[in-house]
């Protein structure tokens, strides 16, 4: 039988409750702000300043910001950049994270602690910028998607969870004939399944959120990713600029508050839809890439 809670487990247990249930306030507030802001009027967010539920429905900032391409244009420059980024980032990684994991490896410990010096010492912005800059790299998406190829970090834990993989699988296919990059990608990936999804999603929020490396490297605005363009919108309100007023009444004024609202929606919603697909893969990807150095 299941013995009661004593009173202090209770006490416990519901200060817990309300403790979590402030912080989830204070997360989610925001949240809900921002989209009853993109959808209220600019009357109602000048008259009424902190609303969570607009009492007058309006499309009008949609319908301005996509009245042209141009946040179009960028949403799908930010979904390239972090569909081929990411998959650049998970073969590099898992390319070089294999055979560190080999203990046969030559000269495995200089190559490891090569590695973890770029976790703590790092060439700064303007040598960065030289190498971006002679590679002809300035103006293209190249310069968003190679320089951060690979993360130390991550790579050390998929190499960790690599090596915890039985050496006896390896062992198997070798003596049925399978050569390395047959074994790597037909058992070790297969089995690496949760860790590679966890760091997939950390690349793939990494590429999306990517601000500052677009800001230096980018000059041509039709290809700024979505962040880039939402900072021109937000912090230099250029929001009157992102649609067609011609495509509206002659009186038509853009909802600047409400445009600045909308974009952080739009451009905050696809990354969170992949969340809750991934989510279950996050504890234990991380776990099982952790636990043995």
């Amino acid at each position: 039988m299941v013995q009661d809670k004593s009173i202090g487990n209770k006490i416990f247990d519901t200060t817990n409750v309300i403790v979590l249930g402030v912080f989830a306030l204070v997360t989610v507030i925001p949240f809900l702000y921002v989209i009853a802001g993109s959808f209220a009027t600019q009357h109602e967010l000048l008259e009424r300043g902190f609303i969570l539920f607009p009492t007058e429905f309006s499309l009008s900032a949609y319908k301005f910001i996509f009245s042209t391409s141009t946040l179009v244009r960028s949403l799908l420059v930010t979904i390239f950049i972090t569909v081929v980024g990411t998959l650049i980032n998970l073969i590099f990684t898992c390319l070089m994270a294999y055979p560190m994991a080999r203990r046969d490896l030559d000269f495995r410990k200089p190559i490891q602690l090569m590695v973890i010096f770029t976790m703590l010492f790092g060439g700064g912005m303007i040598p960065t910028f030289l190498v971006v800059k002679n590679l002809h790299m300035i103006d293209t998406y190249w310069a968003l998607l190679l320089p951060g190829a690979i993360s130390a970090f991550n790579l050390i834990i998929i190499r960790s969870f690599f090596q915890q993989l039985p050496e006896g699988l390896e062992e198997s296919a070798k003596i049925d004939g399978a050569s390395d990059p047959g074994i790597l990608v037909k058992i070790v990936l297969p089995l690496s399944m949760p860790v590679l999804a966890t760091f997939s999603l950390f690349y793939a929020v990494g590429h999306w959120n990517t601000f500052f490396s677009a800001v230096l490297y980018i000059n041509d605005s039709t290809k700024w990713p979505i962040q880039v363009l939402l900072r021109q919108i937000v912090i230099l309100s250029q929001g009157g600029s992102l649609g067609d007023t011609t495509a509206f009444e002659q009186d038509f004024v853009p909802p600047d508050q409400a445009v600045k609202m909308a974009v952080i929606v739009i451009s905050t919603i696809p990354i969170l839809i992949v969340y809750p697909f991934l989510q279950k893969h996050f504890a234990k990807g991380v776990l099982l890439g952790s636990v043995k150095g």
